[in-house]
């Protein structure tokens, strides 16, 4: 396994995961849908363009994991970040992971900011065996009309849907 930059050259290779990343993440919503490869393809462009620095790593010629940074300096985010199915717990996460504190460290910073979605279990675990601990910001907002809430998040005091 290798870790390879990529170009925008390589963003139709790169298209099928980023496809799955999005159906993921609809699926922590309870949103059932399909993988949209040329969705997946223009949105890896997208980033590449706005200069966001975007590494997979790669086996066998197969694209198995990538990551998506966004430099916001003095900061380093976590924009995307997914390992297919069949490459997760075999040290695919950790390479790229790795690949973004690196970055981070030449900018002179000790961490890497995350977005996480709260039912995202696997991530959040994958974060804390880092040593990613600090909760940094929520994001509250008014529910959608006609939502449904299934649960509740306790947060300091405060108690919120989710």
């Amino acid at each position: 396994m290798k870790l390879v930059k990529i170009e925008e050259k390589d963003a139709g290779r790169l298209a099928p995961l980023a496809a799955d990343f999005r159906v993921r993440l609809k699926k922590f919503r309870g949103i059932e849908s399909v993988p949209d490869k040329k969705a997946g393809k223009t949105e890896i462009i997208e980033f590449l363009r706005a200069g966001f620095p975007v590494y997979a790593a790669e086996e066998n010629g197969d694209l198995i994991g990538y990551i998506v940074c966004r430099i916001d300096e003095p900061c380093l985010w976590v924009e995307h970040f997914f390992v297919s199915e069949e490459h997760r717990g075999k040290g695919v996460g950790t390479l790229l992971f790795a690949k973004a504190e690196e970055l981070a460290a030449k900018m002179g910073e000790d961490t890497v900011y995350n977005f996480v979605h709260p039912n995202n279990e696997t991530m959040i675990r994958f974060l804390r065996s880092r040593g990613y601990t600090v909760l940094n910001m929520i994001e509250i907002r008014k529910p959608y009309k006609g939502e449904k809430t299934s649960t509740t998040v306790k947060v300091g005091n405060e108690v919120f849907d989710y």
